[in-house]
């Protein structure tokens, strides 16, 4: 622009009349000082000199009025003509490389870089794990599958790449720090903090048929898990087994959500990483918990002490209904039999005395006898004097 601007000046100059930095000019009335020149010269052509005429000549054609066609006509054969000092890194008589013929090396040279961005742009090696879509003027015409593809050069057709094998991954919240309140089943709330991870299944619907993929696909993800803990109860998404459950019905939830948006976006996997209760109270929550493990315990324990008495009256009726069967087929040597055995539980517990009829040697009670024997004797002392 500078350059532009500079020839519009100097051509302004010309027509004006005035000095030129090319030539000297005469005022009004032919007087002045010129360089070169005597002074007040009736015979001179007044105005500044062309600086678009080649040097040397009349001094007619170095005074008369600027022409367009003087711009062209200073390109010589030997280049474009400078006037006054050197103005590029060759001096004022720099020249362009030529060829062996004759002619500058300048315009192979622009077909050779033309050329080579020609071939840039319109050769595209595509790796196994990504793809391509072409457009052609903006709109998307066709796909490139992995290898060497080729297209028109640009700007006719551009070329976008992606990996559509590579897992990608989203944390919701980002800030590990940030709350993530989300409302259950029975009313209260929870702080949860979860991973998704996906990849693009249709790379033209991802690039072409939503806005913003990755946006969407995190505004999917909330939504999915805002509805599936609404159905499940607070307790269930804090054990193991209910945050599975959880986190294939948020994977479910979102599919059919990206699916009918046709983002290309296939959902691999969501993955809950906490599950806490709000922080204003934790403190409260867990001395709830606490009360409930303590009622749990005491319940199992009270189950258990229930299921023993049971089983042990279950047995006790089991036996007495195998007894009276017995009994039923012999009842006279069944009610002697438990005379017998009732005896013996009794008598095995009691010191016995067994006497027998005269002339027979009575039984001596040996336990009761060993028995006080094992007791201490206690010594009784009578005071002095008596």
């Amino acid at each position: 622009m500078r350059i532009f601007d500079g020839f519009g000046q100097r051509i302004s100059l010309a027509m004006a009349g005035k000095k030129s930095p090319w030539g000297g000019g005469s005022d009004d009335g032919g007087t002045g000082d010129t360089p070169g020149g005597s002074e007040g010269g009736g015979d001179k052509p007044k105005g500044p000199r062309n600086p678009w005429l080649p040097p040397g000549g009349t001094s007619d054609d170095g005074r008369r009025a600027p022409n367009i066609e003087d711009i062209f006509k200073s390109r010589g054969p030997e280049g474009p003509r400078r006037s006054g000092g050197g103005g590029g890194p060759g001096g004022p008589n720099f020249r362009f490389p030529q060829r062996p013929g004759g002619k500058s090396w300048f315009p192979l040279a622009v077909v050779a870089i033309v050329g080579v961005g020609l071939l840039a742009t319109s050769v595209h090696l595509v790796a196994p794990q990504e793809e391509g879509v072409v457009k052609t003027l903006g709109n998307y015409t066709r796909k490139m599958e992995p290898g060497l593809n080729f297209s028109a050069p640009f700007p006719i057709e551009t070329v976008d790449v992606e990996d559509v094998e590579g897992v990608r991954s989203v944390r919701i919240p980002g800030n590990n720090n940030q709350a993530k309140l989300i409302l259950t089943g029975d009313q209260n709330l929870v702080d949860l903090s979860y991973i998704v991870r996906w990849n693009i299944k249709d790379l033209a619907n991802y690039k072409f048929r939503v806005v913003d993929p990755i946006e969407t696909v995190n505004e999917a993800a909330e939504a999915a898990m805002r509805a599936a803990v609404a159905e499940t109860q607070l307790d269930e998404t804090f054990s193991g087994q209910g945050r599975a459950a959880i986190e294939m019905d948020v994977r479910e939830r979102m599919q059919r959500t990206l699916d009918g948006y046709q983002a290309g976006v296939r959902v691999l996997g969501v993955e809950i990483e906490k599950a806490d209760p709000p922080a204003q109270v934790v403190d409260a929550f867990r001395d709830v918990q606490v009360a409930e493990q303590n009622a749990d315990a005491a319940r199992n324990q009270a189950q258990g002490y229930a299921q023993q008495v049971l089983a042990q009256a279950e047995g006790e009726a089991e036996a007495f209904d195998k007894v009276y069967a017995q009994y039923r087929l012999a009842p006279e040597v069944t009610r002697q039999r438990l005379y017998y055995e009732t005896m013996e539980r009794v008598l095995s517990q009691t010191d016995k005395t067994i006497v027998e009829t005269d002339n027979v040697t009575p039984y001596l009670p040996l336990p009761e006898i060993r028995r006080r024997s094992q007791q201490p004797v206690t010594t009784v002392t009578a005071p002095e004097g008596q």
